[in-house]
């Protein structure tokens, strides 16, 4: 054994009496592991080399201090003996009860895993309870129906039909949930596949809403009664749980997925004590979701947890190992950008826990221990503000241009205080409800800047802007692609003949007053079958368009391209640097400015208790290979210039970890450093 698994299990034996230990911490843990255990009838022998020992070593291993444990899986069985539903017919003592005091013995937090959306056993036994679309067929999660596949191999990946919690499901789930938190010492309750998107349209839903006057074939008024269905799961629920473990953490998984509008749109994410925010970057949606979605729940006020995976590919995998950087990296991250590390493991059907699996967690939560305590308890700060359209496309895209030119922002649509904010952007998918549109403009009335792009400020018909943006909307563009030419003031690092859009812009007029800043090109005529040229798209014809592409009026700018959407689909530099360079005509100083290469990535936080700053640096580079993104080599950065803009008087500068003092120069409300050097991930604490 190494030296931490000697000290640490002297440590255990002090710890052997003291009971329900996690139950006391008032945070959420910040070192976590998601451990699945979703095991058929078609496995036999279940926990038999569960040894609370090697348990616990497991854990030490990997410096957890909290974990979620499955009270029932995906497959429909519990893993204690319940009254209400049926424990593992393969399982011959109760685990749960097992692994918790397991984890209390040595301190760990733990929360119950309860599924909800799939269960196979409930859906083979009651198919009145399973989900049915307007068309009668069952379905998975986005709509996927089984007949799509190819089943000639198999069973497609993730696939398990959806279940409603109403009725007797909903009955079920809450009697299961009375049993766990009356008779475990749990200390929160996790429950996953919460079917919040998805309006049900089986037998007893159907009869359900025409009982309550709901017309079926209204798409909006079914769902809102879909709505107040889930809000009474959660209520209901939460009753339970609360009426027997009071102090418990309680989350609802799928309602922090933002591409599910429900989940934003109704506010559902408020019935969570703490916000869990699920990806797996390998092979979901990058790395580069993560900082928004951080940015947006933290608005909230509640602790946030961030939650990855192990696994090379996704949830499910046995035998998968993501390389140890990368762990690293994306636990940094986390921490980067206000959240507790969660990685998702998953534990064999022997019940015997994989320690290799611990050594390389334990690799990334040592360096998490270092730096939490400059990481958790602050508060983003930032002086530009985005507006979310719930738009995948245009957001991530949105977001991916800032990210990669280091312009720290927030997110405005859920936060209340808009002191410090001086610049606001807003996409090409954006729709301004007028309470809104109201908001930004009191912004604007008090010199605050603005930068729309493509629709985002046309109104609820969509034949005018919002804002005087120095624009008149003319209409829809002309034809499928078009070019723009730049004018010098806008030209940093884009060429001087016209670049390809690979959407076209809108048509407007400029106005009296406004400046020009770049023009478009027409293509000779759209790409179709019987209509084209060479391999792609149609050359652009040698003059301007009447209507340009970039315009400044005042403190606004226009920008006619939806180029977060591009940006995201093509990923062309053309486009991220069009929007920079405009951006800084009216957003030319942020309260942070880093030069680090276009996978660099900051955050900065202030935690006013403690009299500080701290700026969060990263840097690594995801390599795709075949479906997954990989992180294996951290390439070190030297000689990186810092400014931070403040009126504070900065007392003392250093680096975490290693408390290394960093000479600095004043100068006015600026403040500028070197940082000789960082790996992966640095902060830099100001103190003042």
């Amino acid at each position: 054994m190494n030296g931490r698994i000697i000290i640490s299990s002297c440590f255990l034996l002090l710890l052997l009496s003291i009971k329900g230990l996690g139950q006391q911490a008032k945070h959420e843990g910040t070192r976590q592991i998601h451990l699945d255990f979703h095991t058929s009838e078609h496995l036999l022998n279940i926990g038999e080399k569960f040894d609370k020992k090697q348990f616990q070593q497991a854990l030490i291993e990997g410096n957890v201090n909290s974990i979620n444990v499955f009270a029932k899986g995906h497959h429909g069985w519990c893993y204690y003996p319940s009254e209400a539903g049926a424990m593992h017919p393969h399982l011959k003592f109760d685990l749960l009860k097992e692994e918790i005091e397991a984890c209390h013995e040595i301190g760990v937090r733990v929360q119950a895993y309860i599924t909800v959306g799939w269960s196979v056993k409930d859906a083979r036994e009651h198919p009145e309870w399973r989900y049915l679309n307007k068309e009668g067929k069952t379905f998975s999660h986005n709509g996927r129906i089984l007949d799509e596949f190819d089943t000639s191999r198999g069973l497609p990946d993730t696939w398990w039909e959806l279940l409603s919690p109403e009725g007797g499901y909903l009955e079920l789930i809450l009697k299961q949930t009375e049993e766990i938190c009356k008779n475990y010492d749990i200390d929160g309750v996790w429950y996953d596949i919460i079917p919040i998107e998805y309006i049900n349209y089986n037998a007893n839903s159907i009869a359900d809403m025409q009982a309550n006057g709901i017309d079926v074939n209204n798409q909006q008024a079914a769902n809102e009664y879909h709505v107040q269905k889930m809000r009474k799961f959660f209520e209901k629920t939460t009753d339970v749980v609360k009426k027997y473990r009071p102090q418990a953490s309680l989350f609802y998984n799928w309602t922090t997925t933002m591409n599910y509008k429900n989940a934003i749109n109704y506010d559902l994410f408020k019935y969570n004590t703490k916000q869990d925010l699920e990806d797996l970057p390998t092979t979901w949606d990058g790395y580069d979701i993560f900082p928004m979605r951080s940015k947006f729940f933290a608005n909230t006020g509640d602790e946030l947890v961030a939650m990855s995976g192990k696994f090379h590919t996704a949830w499910g995998e046995f035998g998968g190992f993501k390389h140890k950087n990368a762990l690293l990296y994306e636990a940094a991250s986390m921490l980067a950008f206000g959240a507790r590390a969660n990685f998702g493991d998953q534990l064999h059907p022997s019940g015997e826990m994989e320690l290799e699996t611990y050594r390389n967690i334990g690799y990334a939560f040592d360096y998490v221990e270092k730096i939490e305590e400059y990481s958790l308890g602050g508060k983003d700060i930032a002086n530009l503000g985005i507006w979310l359209s719930l738009e995948k496309e245009h957001d991530e895209g949105t977001v991916k241009m800032l990210l990669e030119n280091q312009v720290d922002f927030l997110v405005l649509n859920n936060l209340d205080n808009w002191d410090g904010i001086e610049t606001i952007v807003i996409n090409g998918g954006v729709q301004l409800d007028h309470k809104n549109t109201q908001r930004i403009q009191e912004f604007l009335d008090h010199g605050g800047n603005l930068l729309v792009m493509g629709t985002g400020a046309l109104n609820k018909n969509q034949d005018k802007f919002l804002f005087n943006l120095g624009a008149q909307y003319v209409g829809p563009a002309k034809y499928d692609i078009d070019f723009t030419t730049v004018t010098d003031e806008i030209a940093d690092n884009l060429p001087k003949s016209p670049f390809l859009n690979y959407e076209a812009a809108i048509k407007v007029k400029a106005t009296n007053g406004s400046e020009v800043l770049a023009y478009i090109r027409e293509p000779y005529f759209s790409r179709t079958l019987k209509h084209y040229t060479s391999h792609r798209n149609t050359p652009y014809q040698l003059e301007n368009a009447k209507h340009p592409a970039v315009i400044k009026h005042g403190n606004t700018i226009f920008i006619a391209h939806s180029l977060g959407k591009q940006y995201f689909e093509t990923g062309a530099h053309v486009h991220r640097d069009l929007f920079y360079n405009a951006l800084r005509l009216i957003h030319n100083k942020s309260l942070v400015e880093v030069e680090l290469p276009s996978n660099g990535r900051i955050n900065l936080i202030e935690q006013a208790d403690k009299k500080r700053y701290v700026l969060h640096l990263l840097y690594a580079t995801p390599t795709k290979r075949g479906i997954a993104e990989v992180i294996e080599d951290l390439v070190p950065l030297y000689e990186t210039p810092i400014k931070l803009h403040t009126a504070k008087t900065i007392k003392r500068i250093y680096s975490i970890p290693g408390h290394e003092t960093i000479p600095f120069v004043k100068k006015h409300d600026e403040v500028q450093i070197i940082l000789p050097k960082f790996t992966c991930h640095k902060a830099i604490v100001f103190e003042y």
